[in-house]
């Protein structure tokens, strides 16, 4: 899942509008913004093979570190920790927490069974990716949620608020869609250079979001 993880992020404003975006973005994805550092180390494995699924020719072979529930709840409770001890806001090392979890659920309805409980252990995945059109249409929908909570959470600032934020919620259905007809990736190496290029989501989220206003009395 792509759109779905980000959905989440921003409908979790409502719930700790103090909490930059961007450290939402980077909760939700963590696993994802993790993953393509251990491909490349060799600690983790991919394969291109189209097919797989209907939706990715990707087949995920081997991520126990990054995407087994074990290691996300480990993953969460120290980025939850971590954000409580530095910001001092319980509600959102709270969030931030369940978002790194949130992760794992979202990926076992789309992944066919691929995500392990425990690293070596049973692997789960609903399969949702065997179809491309319920994928777009679960995914569309999440997104489009996630998007109108947090509009409604917040409110711009200025020029960057609107610009920056709205460039970046149109950005990522634009990169959901040249992913679906983009074809394989030439190789794994090259899958995951391009994959840290999601390190950039968080920062411009970060960005944008530092020129908005939470709308909510817990956030103003």
């Amino acid at each position: 899942m792509f759109l779905g993880h980000y959905a989440l992020a921003l409908g979790a404003k409502r719930v700790a509008p103090r909490a930059s975006l961007g450290v939402l973005f980077a909760a939700a994805q963590w696993a994802d913004l993790l993953w393509p550092a251990l491909l490349l180390a060799g600690r983790e494995r991919a394969a291109i093979a189209p097919g797989d699924t209907a939706f990715t020719p990707l087949a995920f072979t081997d991520y126990p570190i990054s995407h087994s529930l074990l290691t996300l709840i480990v993953w969460g409770a120290a980025g939850g920790l971590l954000y409580g001890a530095t910001r001092r806001y319980g509600s959102g090392a709270a969030v931030v927490g369940a978002l790194v979890v949130s992760h794992w659920l979202l990926d076992v309805v789309t992944h066919r069974p691929d995500l392990p409980i425990v690293p070596g252990g049973r692997e789960f995945g609903l399969g949702l990716w065997n179809s491309v059109p319920a994928t777009v249409v679960v995914e569309t929908a999440l997104y489009a949620a996630g998007v109108a909570i947090y509009l409604r959470t917040t409110r711009a600032d200025g020029a960057i608020g609107r610009r920056g934020a709205g460039a970046l919620l149109l950005a990522l259905p634009l990169i959901y869609i040249a992913n679906i007809f983009g074809g394989a990736p030439p190789s794994v190496s090259a899958l995951g250079w391009v994959a840290l290029a999601a390190w950039l989501f968080p920062i411009w989220a970060w960005w944008a979001d530092a020129h908005r206003t939470s709308t909510s009395a817990e956030g103003s």
